[in-house]
């Protein structure tokens, strides 16, 4: 299993080591009775941001506080879209208030209001035309996640993430909305442009059924180690490292092309194969295995300089578990293109 380095991106050239993040994000998982044992409670992992966006005018304290664990209300909510749309001097989008808000529901919203919601459409009826059968969110969530609107919680709160369909907490939203205050209309055009652009290949069968299972997950939570949507693997949460949503993918699927695959990190993954059939990224086809980390094409694969996995929906996009939980990122551009070492074929 790789350490929390998976989840840690690579800003300004600046590569962090798995050794170096682990120290600083902590390996160990707690179970929810040694939290609860600690003190540690739901919705206390983001007090500042909490102070923030009451400051700001969002949110408001509750009677007895912030009360960051209780659900957020409708009309909390729409109350914190009329303060976000003053700011950007638009009108506030309305919303069914009797349906649950729940995380994908409170992320299309935000996307909506952000002004997005057509680049999530192109998203979203991409992947409908390419015959992956995509949840009804799938286009609000690579927004969404794209943006930093979520984010994995510390270690020892790792018990509390959301699934994609729990109701959002108040400190949860608080998150967002603090991410909000902080965007540039920069920040916003970028994802636009980004995402405006998105196209998927044509897909044989094979790589249809991988990419459905691969993108059904979109948004479930990053948890160290794991490998599995429900705690069967004998871990406190459901969810994915890095080379547990692939694993989760190819081998817990039963798909038989999983049987090619035999290790479980992502240096023993991507050091199984000899290197003749390692391929560059401009040979990357959907359904392939990408690895990152510090290793050049010809290096040999090591878990201190392959740190890092996903699949590939082509040449340009990949899907993968990290630090916004299961989400997508161009392989273009950005951290994903810096630190790529090489892919594999398992299709």
């Amino acid at each position: 299993m790789e350490r929390r380095a998976c989840a840690v991106r690579w800003s300004a050239g600046l590569r962090v080591s798995a050794f170096a993040c682990s120290l600083l994000l902590g390996a160990l998982v707690l179970c929810p009775g040694a939290q609860a044992k600690a003190g540690l409670a739901l919705g206390s992992w983001n007090h500042t941001e909490q102070m923030q966006v009451v400051r700001a005018g969002v949110m408001e304290d509750l009677s007895g506080g912030f009360g960051g664990e209780q659900s957020l209300s409708a009309t909390q909510m729409q109350n914190a879209l009329a303060a976000l749309a003053t700011r950007q001097a638009s009108a506030p989008i309305a919303f069914d208030p009797s349906a649950p808000m729940t995380v994908v529901r409170f992320d299309a919203l935000l996307v909506d209001q952000l002004g997005l919601g057509e680049a999530a459409g192109v998203v979203q009826n991409q992947a409908e035309q390419a015959g992956l059968h995509p949840p009804s969110y799938f286009g609000s969530e690579v927004l969404a996640r794209y943006l930093d609107l979520r984010y994995m919680q510390p270690t020892r709160y790792e018990a509390f993430e959301p699934y994609p369909t729990d109701l959002i907490t108040r400190a949860e939203a608080a998150h967002s909305f603090a991410a909000i205050l902080g965007f540039s209309e920069w920040q916003l055009e970028q994802a636009r442009e980004t995402f405006a652009s998105f196209a998927l290949p044509r897909y044989n069968s094979a790589q249809r059924r991988v990419l459905s299972l691969a993108i059904s997950k979109i948004g479930m939570p990053y948890i160290w180690g794991g490998t599995t949507d429900d705690t069967s693997d004998g871990l406190s949460h459901g969810g994915y490292d890095c080379s547990g949503f692939a694993w989760r993918v190819y081998k817990l699927s039963d798909f038989p092309w999983g049987r090619k695959i035999n290790g479980r990190t992502a240096a023993q993954q991507a050091g199984e194969i000899p290197k003749r059939a390692r391929l560059r990224l401009s040979q990357v086809n959907g359904g392939d295995l990408l690895f990152f980390g510090t290793a050049h094409f010809n290096s040999p694969a090591k878990e201190s300089n392959v740190i890092h996995e996903g699949i590939a929906l082509s040449d340009e996009w990949a899907i993968h578990s990290s630090d916004q939980g299961v989400y997508v990122l161009p392989l273009s551009t950005g951290w994903l293109h810096e630190s790529f070492t090489w892919a594999r074929r398992v299709l």
